[in-house]
């Protein structure tokens, strides 16, 4: 009998694969960091001959380090960010990989958003455009890259081309397309007038065949086989949208849970039984084949603390000290207090405004190292209380949520999502969660779970437990309300800013 699942998660950073039994035990991990490019200001993009030789080198080294025999593997799920833009060319070779954290296209949402264009595809879609999301990527390459636009033969998200890799097919699944506003939400399905209204009429020939997120997409090939010591034939199922993948292996498996990850970006969802709420929310992706995942999202979260330790406090600490830890224990001395700086956590732009940087504020002569770091804890923290708050004011209720990411290992940062939110929160016992929910739906996919529950009820299992500090209420409310202050105040002259750094662009070019 096969025994194993293969997770692979593909973000924007990093691809890992784990191999789990069907209790959710953990035999082996391995994981490879890859390379972004910024050819120019605010362009994220990725070489997609590295990610496939990552993802490669991280599956044999994972099947190694488990000594297990491959063909006991009953299938491979495959989750990966969301949005940006992962193209083939006619024929099937890598041709771009924009990342999610790209911000190219800001100038071209503000023109729709004057056009109107939000108000044709939200009926649709359940989603306005946003600089780094799918079509609206698509839209500007069409503008002003039209002789790369042409050679565009399929078009999908970082998850599929590793599946493609696996597999040679060429298929995207309902989590991924829905929630980079690509579908008519309630039909799940393509929809040209939608996609009209992109501007993108005349390239539903782009848009791969659509499955279900625990369809199989494929076999492993034999080729792939051999380079990377998986069971020719293996079952490769389609996947899922990153966010979604990493609820599921939290736990978050029914209606009315919540799911907050701390990871490159700031998300915040809520399983939901229909696509509509009472108001609108960032995104919508089908969570199963009648259920939703409401969403607020941007790229604001944990990849602040990586920039920071990555700049300023990477070797500081010396060998096999975690910079990471070591930052989080200089946080945790530091008592909160009236006074202590603030952070805006918007190193890649806020939600809505691709203007918006990121900054440090009130900071006196007796802050310490220990003070910004805080600061910055609780501004990627109060970014996602704007996100709650939305989804909340939309309708959805929950009282407890389960916390997942790389912010969830620190011991430190979820206390300060419980005090900041108001909530108990929760950490599951993995810290794979995005590689798990995608070994889940590959259960689910070959026969081994009923449904995602069934497989999450069967897999997960929860560590830690954060109750919100009374006492620090009011403090946190004070510090919200003037970290919303500071961020209306500053947004006229991010504006400023981004024309001065377009105009020197324009000058350099």
């Amino acid at each position: 009998m096969q025994k194993y699942l293969l997770g692979l998660d593909a973000g924007n950073t990093v691809i890992k694969a784990v191999i789990f039994d069907q209790t959710g035990r953990e035999l082996a991990h391995a994981g490879e960091e890859g390379h972004s490019r910024m050819p120019s200001p605010g362009h994220v993009e990725r070489d997609l001959g590295e990610l496939w030789s990552n993802a490669k080198r991280v599956i044999r080294t994972c099947i190694d380090k488990a000594g297990i025999s491959a063909s006991d593997i009953a299938a491979i799920g495959c989750a990966g960010h969301g949005n940006g833009l992962y193209a083939l060319d006619r024929e099937g070779a890598p041709l771009l990989g924009i990342q999610s954290l790209d911000t190219r296209a800001t100038g071209l949402v503000e023109e729709w958003a004057a056009e109107g264009v939000g108000d044709r595809t939200a009926p649709i879609a359940r989603q306005r455009p946003w600089p780094s999301q799918t079509p609206t990527l698509l839209a500007w390459l069409k503008r002003h890259r039209p002789e790369l636009f042409q050679r565009i033969g399929t078009v999908f998200f970082s998850k599929d081309f590793v599946v493609n890799r696996l597999t040679g097919s060429r298929v995207s699944e309902v989590s991924d397309m829905s929630g980079a506003g690509m579908l008519d939400l309630a039909a799940r399905r393509y929809d040209k007038t939608l996609m009209a209204a992109y501007g993108l009429g005349d390239s539903m020939h782009m848009l791969p065949p659509l499955i279900e997120s625990a369809d199989i997409a494929g076999r492993v090939t034999n080729d792939v086989a051999a380079e990377t010591g998986l069971a020719a034939g293996t079952p490769v199922i389609g996947g899922l949208f990153d966010v979604v993948a990493s609820a599921l292996g939290s736990g978050v498996s029914r209606t009315g849970s919540a799911s907050i990850i701390a990871g490159t970006w700031s998300i915040n969802q809520v399983i939901i039984d229909g696509p509509d709420l009472n108001g609108p929310v960032f995104m919508s992706s089908t969570f199963d084949r009648t259920r939703y995942m409401a969403m607020e999202n941007s790229a604001t979260s944990a990849a602040n603390l990586e920039w920071l330790v990555r700049e300023f406090f990477e070797g500081e600490h010396g060998e096999g000290v975690s910079p990471f830890d070591a930052c989080c224990a200089l946080a945790a001395a530091v008592a909160p207090a009236a006074d202590d700086p603030l952070y805006h956590p918007y190193l890649y732009g806020a939600q809505q405004d691709g203007h918006a940087r990121a900054g440090f504020y009130g900071m006196a002569g007796w802050h310490t190292k220990g003070h910004l770091i805080r600061a910055l804890l609780e501004g990627v923290a109060f970014g996602h209380r704007q996100h709650i708050e939305t989804i909340r004011r939309a309708g959805a209720t929950f009282d407890e949520a389960i916390l997942s990411g790389g912010g969830s290992r620190s011991r430190l940062w979820p206390q300060i999502f419980a005090d900041v939110l108001g909530v108990p929160v929760c950490v599951a016992a993995s810290r794979e969660t995005g590689a798990l929910g995608a070994a889940i739906a590959a259960g689910t996919g070959v026969g081994l779970f009923a449904d995602f529950t069934e497989g999450a009820t069967a897999m997960v299992r929860i560590d830690r437990h954060y109750a919100p500090n009374a006492a620090l209420a009011d403090h946190y409310k004070r510090r919200y309300q003037l970290y919303q202050d500071i961020a209306e105040a500053m947004t006229p002259l991010w504006r400023r800013l981004s024309a001065r750094e377009e105009l020197a662009t324009g000058v350099a070019a």
